[in-house]
């Protein structure tokens, strides 16, 4: 449908909880997966960089996500939400498409188990690790949802750099290695 402008770190909008979604096969909803899809795609093809977005960060406070893995089919969740959690903890580096010009380590949960429904409405359970960098993307996306950032997880401030420092000493052992979208 449409290339939307990716809100950016400060904009009030990202920082609001976000509505459920009444009826996931509304077609509104399915407008807004192809706008989330298309702004991902757009971000990818010029940066290199995204695996996922939120609909916060176009401005819609609805509980959508769409995420675009590496050889995999596009993927939009409505009304995500972790309904398990690992006790193990992992440290991963995160960025967003909403302040990508910074990079920082967090911490999150190594495995997940995620509930779903799918734009006909059908509830799903997905169980969530380190396959594809799922689970630490998934908290990533569903805390937009939330109103919070990869910012406010920072495992510790020393460990925020600059894109160009990201790229040069880190990415290749990152989940951003891979720069291939289908």
């Amino acid at each position: 449908m449409a290339v939307r402008k990716v809100l950016q770190l400060g904009d009030p909008v990202l920082r609001e909880t976000c509505s459920e979604v009444r009826d996931a096969s509304a077609p509104e909803i399915r407008a807004l997966v192809e706008d989330l899809e298309d702004t991902l795609a757009h971000w990818r093809k010029t940066t290199g960089y995204g695996r996922g977005i939120a609909a916060p960060q176009i401005g819609a406070t609805k509980r959508v996500i769409f995420l675009r893995l590496p050889g995999e089919d596009p993927w939009p969740l409505v009304n995500p939400k972790i309904i398990e959690r690992s006790d193990e903890r992992i440290v991963v580096w995160d960025a967003c498409l909403s302040f990508l010009s910074i990079f920082m380590q967090v911490e999150r949960n190594r495995d997940i188990a995620v509930q779903y429904q799918d734009l006909q409405g059908k509830l799903h359970e997905i169980q969530a690790g380190e396959l594809h960098n799922l689970s630490e993307l998934l908290q990533h996306e569903i805390d937009h949802l939330d109103g919070i950032l990869c910012i406010d997880r920072v495992r510790d401030l020393r460990t925020i750099c600059a894109k160009e420092e990201f790229e040069k000493r880190y990415r290749a052992a990152s989940p951003y290695a891979a720069t291939e979208a289908r």
